[in-house]
């Protein structure tokens, strides 16, 4: 008997994943940043991405073997990795040119492009309160960015850039998964990040320091785990439930940047994040309301002749 999604232990299980990949991506932030003083960005990207085979490894084996590495979209995962690297190339430059915490807070607003970019990609249906969460959300960017200020700056529309395009590989996920498991997903991300990376090391490489080696490796390994344990998370419990812990993510940028580099995020970053945060929650509370809206009519009719489970539920 497969134990419901729902049951208190599966759902605190989702939880603690949840917030253990968070720490782990932020871990990997702080090394991509540390490393970006002194290594280039395809060179901290390549080794992201091919130490975090090895966990990738470890959730193919547990997600079916080989045979999980069947798929007819092969093209289709290729062109995700390139938007994929892309956006963490992006991201990783603007963690160098920005304090952490402020790059963090941009990075937030990743659902709020995606929510505009479903409309005519996915063709979903966008109504008024979630394009009202999407306009308060840019107001929180706005802040965060302050333009005409100092911190208007190339940093910022990195980040903003990263963002963007961080939407656009949600997008190539959500179309691959139609018909992919997540960790076949997952594995050919990695292997063709990692193969398009090192293209670009011929151009673009520095000799690593023991130091600096063990300091990649142990990026990518955590990189790796943290997308383990973001899988698991929302293997064990609704996204409704878990995507929220994803925001504690300021909290250890803020730590990091405060004891590594002594960056305090000021006012602005703090009220700007708190918007863009909370729209993100705002714009998941009504998708999840919407996708339950849309299986209603189908269940209705099975609870009205008795036939549905005593925990099934209509949402």
């Amino acid at each position: 008997m497969v134990a419901d999604s729902s049951s208190p232990d599966r759902v605190r299980s989702g939880i603690v994943s949840m917030l253990v990949s968070v720490l782990f991506f932020a871990v990997m932030n702080a090394l991509a940043k540390l490393l970006a003083a002194d290594y280039p960005l395809v060179e901290v990207a390549f080794f992201r991405s091919a130490f975090a085979l090895i966990p990738a490894a470890a959730m193919l084996a547990l997600g079916g073997g080989p045979k999980a590495l069947r798929t007819e979209h092969l093209f289709g995962h290729f062109w995700r990795a390139i938007i994929g690297l892309t956006s963490m190339i992006l991201l990783f430059l603007s963690y160098h040119l920005m304090p952490l915490a402020d790059a963090v807070a941009l990075s937030f607003s990743a659902p709020l492009f995606l929510t505009i970019l479903s409309v005519p990609l996915l063709g979903e249906r966008v109504g008024p309160y979630r394009w009202g969460a999407v306009a308060v959300g840019f107001v929180g960017v706005l802040i965060i960015v302050q333009p005409g200020g100092a911190m208007f700056n190339t940093g910022a529309l990195v980040g903003v850039g990263a963002a963007v395009s961080y939407a656009f590989a949600m997008i190539a996920i959500r179309q691959l998964g139609r018909t992919e498991a997540t960790v076949t997903t997952v594995f050919y991300f990695t292997v063709f990040s990692t193969l398009l990376s090192a293209l670009a090391l011929p151009f673009a490489w520095v000799t690593p320091s023991l130091h600096g080696f063990g300091l990649m490796a142990l990026m990518g390994l955590v990189g790796g785990g943290a997308q383990y344990f973001l899988t698991r998370a929302y293997v064990l419990a609704p996204a409704v439930v878990v995507s929220p812990f994803n925001y504690s993510g300021i909290l250890w940028a803020t730590l990091f940047g405060w004891l590594l580099w002594d960056d305090r995020p000021g006012v602005p970053v703090l009220v700007g994040a708190a918007i863009v945060i909370a729209s993100g929650l705002m714009i998941l509370y009504r998708e999840t309301r919407r996708r339950a809206e849309a299986v209603q009519p189908i269940v209705q009719p099975v609870a009205q002749a008795g036939l549905t489970r005593p925990d099934a539920r209509t949402g």
